[in-house]
């Protein structure tokens, strides 16, 4: 018990301290070494579709429509172009239920960091990509309160109506694109930990979610692969579409959120992607997860096959921008159970929207339908059911202030989470309504500001 005690301690101030060490360090990096903004890269620059450093890259080699002014802080040293971003949301969140499991509160602080190196090679160029979140200590072990969230596994059990926390290690990859001439680019992709090409871009980086504190329940049928512990991806790309493949090792991550959970790289996807316009993204993409839940102690092994398509836009409007994803995932499991091999499809559809009027205020929603099969949900009495559910979240952020290349606002988000009848008794009705207050700090150079 006394050790226990201790270690109870020891997070009670890691708490404390991991949301001044991310805000310390974002804010580290002085304005005066923030260099151009994009327009003064020319039409030339913008052509380069996907190459990075353009309004098309992100995250890993998932690609998004092009914006006008990325947000984070941008310099030059040599010939490295050099990036740094971050998002951070302190949070008091609640989510109502009957059953004492399920239905939840806690202060907790959502967060990521991220950092590009950029520099040109011979007939291309080479890019160092890093991204961590300090949710090891800011969240919860097996997560904060998302009712109806499912996905990875803690203290032996399967996770549910909770959104686990992020790895210290999200991202730690290198990225290779060398141009083959008549438009063409190849490109390679890959390290220890990063994402494969599977699924639209992830939900913490989407434009249409990117200021929503709470995680879609249909992340573990779109965007869970965005951290695999050992990726290598190839593809070439033109102007308007992309063709890649990945192997990676599918594994979700364990609880043990600041280690490295690497691994064969067994698991395999391939996606396409289209760019009709600037505005808009179009993806379609398959893959094979081996051992995606690969078994703790009772839980039981589950490969998964998943598919997805989705498309984004975004649209610049006076001061500020319109952004809008709608995806469909659909996952087609096989699970092993002490009766024999269980087979089951579940399929979601998410939409949701961001609408920032100007630069100071941002409305955000998002409408979920997911299938969930009934043992992720403990509704264990339904093993061989797959159980229809749903989710709807709105919510406003207000930016209060500024401070050099920090911006801070005071937001919050009102949700219910909507079940069936053989669902309803555990949750209090066919509605249990929940909410969100947050304090959100994210990067963005004063530049980018002026731009927007």
């Amino acid at each position: 018990m006394a050790a226990t005690g201790a270690r109870m301690s020891n997070r009670v101030r890691d708490l404390r301290a991991a949301p001044l060490v991310v805000l310390l360090f974002a804010s580290a990096v002085p304005s005066r070494l923030i260099a151009q903004d994009h327009q003064a890269h020319g039409p030339a620059h913008d052509a380069e579709v996907g190459v990075p450093g353009s309004p098309r890259a992100v995250s890993g080699t998932a690609w998004e429509p092009e914006q006008p002014m990325t947000e984070g802080i941008h310099w030059r040293r040599g010939e490295w172009d050099l990036m740094l971003h971050g998002n951070l949301f302190a949070e008091f969140v609640f989510e109502s239920a009957r059953d004492p499991h399920r239905r939840g509160h806690q202060i907790t602080s959502l967060n990521w960091m991220m950092a590009t190196a950029t520099r040109p090679l011979p007939g291309g160029s080479f890019t160092l990509r890093a991204m961590g979140s300090g949710e090891a200590w800011t969240v919860r072990p097996c997560g904060y309160p998302d009712l109806l969230a499912t996905g990875e596994l803690c203290d032996g059990d399967n996770v549910h109506d909770r959104q686990h926390p992020h790895d210290l290690f999200m991202e730690l990859a290198a990225q290779y694109q060398r141009r083959l001439g008549r438009g063409l680019t190849w490109e390679v992709y890959g390290g220890p930990v990063g994402a494969p090409a599977l699924g639209p871009l992830p939900f913490p980086h989407r434009a249409s979610a990117a200021l929503n504190p709470i995680a879609p329940i249909a992340h573990h049928w779109l965007d869970s692969t965005h951290i695999a512990f050992g990726v290598l991806t190839t593809g070439v790309f033109g102007q308007r579409w992309k063709a890649e493949a990945s192997a990676f090792n599918g594994r979700e991550s364990d609880e043990h959120r600041t280690d490295f959970d690497l691994g064969r790289l067994d698991s395999y996807a391939a996606r396409l992607t289209a760019a009709p316009t600037p505005r808009w993204t179009l993806q379609a993409s398959a893959g094979r997860l081996e051992s995606a839940e690969a078994g703790v102690g009772e839980q039981p092994a589950t490969d998964v096959t998943r598919g997805t398509l989705s498309a984004s836009y975004l649209r610049p409007r006076g001061s500020g921008s319109w952004a809008a994803t709608v995806a469909y995932g659909m996952n087609a499991q096989r699970t092993i159970i002490p009766q024999g091999r269980l087979r089951q499809t579940s399929h979601a559809v998410l939409a949701e929207a961001m609408l920032l009027p100007n630069t100071r205020d941002a409305w955000f929603g998002r409408l979920e339908i997911v299938g969930k099969p009934a043992h992720d949900l403990h509704a264990h009495e339904y093993i061989t059911r797959v159980l229809t559910v749903g989710k709807i979240e709105a919510g406003y952020l207000r930016g209060l202030t500024r401070r050099g290349d920090l911006i801070i606002g005071l937001g919050g988000a009102a949700t219910a989470a909507l079940v069936g009848p053989l669902l309803a008794p555990r949750y209090g009705g066919r509605v249990a309504p929940g909410f969100a207050i947050f304090v959100n700090v994210r990067a963005s150079s004063a530049d980018a500001s002026a731009h927007h």
